[in-house]
C-alpha cells in the first residue's frame, strides 16, 4: 500500500462516524482533493466548541457561513458576529457561479443553493431585534469583574445591590447604578452606614469613573428592559431548521469592552438559565464570536478566568462556542486547550514574528506523517483549511488539508430594502424593539431626593424667619416707642401744656431771683441811714 492509499484508509477511517453529521469538504493529498473523500464533522461533538483561524482574506468568514447553513439544515440554530457585515447574506439563496461548480465537482458532492431562516440581531441602532440586559441579571461579581474592580470594590458594589434589594429599588440601566452610588456618597450615607457600615469615598469614586468609562463606549445601549430571553435563540422555523440568529456589530470594532461584556453575559445567562444535558447527538445551540481578540484583548486576568470557566461548563448545557480570529495566539491558551474543533487558514509569514507564530499554532495540531505543517500553513490557498476535531469517542482525528466547500448562501450582504423587508418579517423584533422605562431606583431615589431637598429648605427657611425674628423684635419695638413719644410730643396739646408749664416754670423762677433782691437792696439802705 502507497502512502496515498495509506492517506485515504487514514482519512476513511478517522472521518467516518455512526451519528449524524455534516460535510466541511474534500480531503487533499499532495495539493489535490481526492474526489469523494469527505471530510464530516460529527454533530455530537460540536458543542465542544471550535477555532477557526487564518489570515484577512483566507476565507475564514465564508466557513462560518458554511458550518452555520449546514448546523440550520440539522435543525440546529446559531448566533454569528457579524463584525464586518457580509454575513446577513445568508438569508438568500447563491446565485451560483462556474468556479463553485468547479469547486464542487472536484470535492465530488452536488451544490444546491438555498437560503436559512435569519433573525437580525443589534445592540446599538443598527437595523434588528435589540438585545437588552439589565445591571440586576448581570448581578454584582460579574458587574465587579466587566469593571475590573479589586476586591475591596467589589465589595462595595455587592453591598449596593444588597442595599437596593432591601429598598426594592430595581437596577436595571447603568443611570439606576449612577443615582444610586450618587445617593450613597451624598444624601443616603448616613443611611447606608447605619445597616450596611462604611465605606471608602475613594472607593466609590472609582467605581463611578469605571462605570463612565463603559458608559462612554455606549454601553447604555445594552442595559435595559425588555431583557432578551435566551430561549429565543432555540427556535426552529416551521420545516425544522434551526434559526441563524445575525448579531449586527459593525460598529462594535473601537468598543470592544461593550463587545465583551455583551458576550461575557450572553454565555452567563446561557449557562445559568439552560438545563444540564449530558451527551447529546446534537448541539442545543452554537455561537460563532468572529474577530474573537476583541473580547480578550480588554479582559482582565479575573475576566478571563470567568471565560474560561464558563467554556468549560457550557457545553454540559448542549452549547457550543466557536472562536474565529486571525492567528491561534489571539486566544488564551487555556481557552485553546479547550475547543475539540480547529480550521486552520492560511498565515502569512511577513516578518520573523510571523514565522514563531506558525511554529506555534502548528504545534497546536495533531503529528501527521502526510504533512509538513508549518509550510502547508503558508501555502494553503482561499477556501483551503487543515481540519481536526473530535470523534465520537472524544479522540482526535487526523489533521487533514481540505478543500472548502462553498456556502449554499449568497456571499454578500442584503440590501437596504432586504434588510427593512427581513426586519419588519421579525418576531423578535417586534417583541423587543420597545423599550420599556418603567419605576426603578433613579425614579425613586430622584423622589427622595428632590423630598429630602424640599424638607431641608423648609427648615432653613424657618431657621432663617426665627434668627431674623430675634434680631428685627427688640429694634422694632424700639422704634414703636420712640415713634409714640415722637407723636405725643408733636401734638398740639402738649406743645400748649409744655409752653404753660415752661412758662409758670419761668415766672416762678425769677419770682424768687426777684424777692432776694428787694431784700437785699433794703438791708443796704438802712445801713447807709444809721450812718448818717
Amino acid at each position: 500500500m502507497d502512502k496515498k492509499e495509506t492517506f485515504i484508509r487514514t482519512i476513511e477511517t478517522g472521518y467516518s462516524f455512526e451519528g449524524p453529521s455534516i460535510v466541511l469538504g474534500g480531503a487533499m493529498y499532495d495539493q489535490q482533493p481526492i474526489n469523494g473523500l469527505h471530510v464530516r464533522l460529527p454533530l455530537a461533538t460540536l458543542n465542544r466548541h471550535g477555532l477557526i483561524a487564518g489570515a484577512t482574506g483566507t476565507g475564514k468568514t465564508k466557513t462560518l457561513q458554511i458550518l452555520a447553513e449546514q448546523l440550520s439544515k440539522q435543525g440546529v440554530p446559531s448566533l454569528v458576529m457579524d463584525i464586518k457585515g457580509d454575513l446577513s447574506g445568508i438569508a438568500q439563496p447563491s446565485p451560483g457561479h462556474p468556479k463553485i461548480d468547479e469547486r464542487h465537482q472536484l470535492i465530488g458532492l452536488p451544490f444546491t443553493p438555498s437560503a436559512s431562516p435569519v433573525e437580525l440581531l443589534t445592540l446599538s441602532n443598527e437595523p434588528g431585534a435589540r438585545l437588552r440586559a439589565t445591571i440586576a441579571e448581570f448581578g454584582p461579581i460579574l458587574l465587579s469583574k466587566i469593571l475590573g474592580l479589586n476586591e475591596t470594590q467589589s465589595g462595595i458594589m455587592a453591598v449596593v445591590f444588597k442595599f437596593a434589594e432591601d429598598n426594592e429599588m430595581p437596577l436595571l440601566d447603568l443611570k439606576d447604578l449612577k443615582k444610586t452610588l450618587q445617593y450613597l456618597a451624598n444624601e443616603g450615607k448616613e443611611i447606608f452606614r447605619a445597616q450596611y457600615g462604611t465605606f471608602s469615598s475613594a472607593s466609590l469614586g472609582a467605581i463611578m469613573r469605571r462605570i463612565v468609562a463603559l458608559e462612554q463606549q455606549d454601553a447604555d445601549l445594552f442595559f435595559g428592559e425588555p431583557s432578551f430571553d435566551t430561549d429565543d435563540l432555540l427556535r426552529l422555523d416551521e420545516q425544522g431548521r434551526g434559526i441563524v440568529h445575525v448579531l449586527r456589530v459593525t460598529d462594535l470594532q473601537d468598543r470592544p469592552k461593550l463587545f465583551s461584556t455583551f458576550m461575557l453575559q450572553l454565555l452567563a445567562e446561557l449557562y445559568s438559565t439552560m438545563p444540564e444535558e449530558g451527551d447529546l447527538d446534537q448541539p442545543k445551540l452554537v455561537l460563532f464570536i468572529d474577530e474573537a481578540h476583541l473580547i480578550f484583548d480588554e479582559a482582565s486576568d479575573v475576566l478571563l478566568d470567568q471565560i474560561e470557566a464558563i467554556i468549560k461548563l457550557i457545553r454540559s448545557k448542549g452549547i457550543g462556542v466557536f472562536f474565529v480570529t486571525q492567528n491561534p495566539t489571539d486566544i488564551p491558551e487555556v481557552v485553546l486547550s479547550q475547543l475539540g474543533l480547529k480550521i486552520q487558514h492560511a498565515l502569512r509569514a511577513f516578518t520573523a514574528k510571523d514565522r514563531k507564530a506558525i511554529k506555534e499554532a502548528a504545534a497546536n495540531y495533531p503529528l501527521t506523517e502526510f504533512y509538513d505543517v508549518p509550510s502547508l500553513l503558508t501555502q494553503l490557498g482561499i477556501g483551503e483549511a487543515l481540519v481536526t476535531t473530535l470523534n465520537e469517542k472524544g479522540h482526535p482525528t487526523p489533521l487533514v488539508h481540505t478543500l472548502l466547500r462553498a456556502p449554499e448562501s449568497r456571499m454578500d450582504i442584503l440590501t437596504e430594502e432586504e434588510i427593512r423587508q427581513l426586519v419588519s418579517q421579525s418576531y423578535l423584533a417586534g417583541k423587543y424593539n420597545r423599550p420599556i422605562d418603567r419605576e426603578s431606583a433613579y425614579e425613586i431615589l430622584q423622589q427622595k431626593i428632590e423630598e429630602a431637598q424640599s424638607t431641608a429648605h423648609r427648615k432653613a427657611l424657618l431657621s432663617q424667619r426665627e434668627k431674623a425674628a430675634k434680631v428685627v423684635r427688640p429694634r422694632t419695638q424700639s422704634r414703636k416707642e420712640r415713634s409714640l413719644l415722637e407723636e405725643v410730643m408733636g401734638s398740639s396739646l402738649a406743645r400748649q401744656i409744655g409752653r404753660t408749664v415752661a412758662r409758670e416754670l419761668t415766672r416762678g423762677l425769677l419770682g424768687v431771683l426777684g424777692v432776694s433782691s428787694s431784700r437785699r437792696r433794703s438791708r443796704r439802705t438802712r445801713k447807709r441811714s444809721s450812718r448818717r
